[in-house]
């Protein structure tokens, strides 16, 4: 499993992720839990769904642009 999110997409995913699970917890939703897929993609470094459709934000990935 070879990482395909750069820092940059990281960020963002970190930033996106908490605030839905912060709002999930203040609005008392489960929906909030939706934020745990973009926490745990930038944690892991690699997005599932990029490597289907193969795209990388990575800078130093090479493999999925063959």
């Amino acid at each position: 499993m070879k990482s395909n999110i750069g820092k940059t997409d990281k960020i963002v995913r970190w930033i996106i992720g908490l605030t839905l699970l912060v709002l999930g917890i203040l609005y008392k939703s489960w929906w909030g839990a939706i934020g745990l897929i973009p926490v745990v993609t930038a944690l892991f470094g690699f997005c599932p769904l990029y490597s289907i459709i193969r795209i990388s934000t990575s800078k130093d990935d090479n493999s999925l642009k063959e």
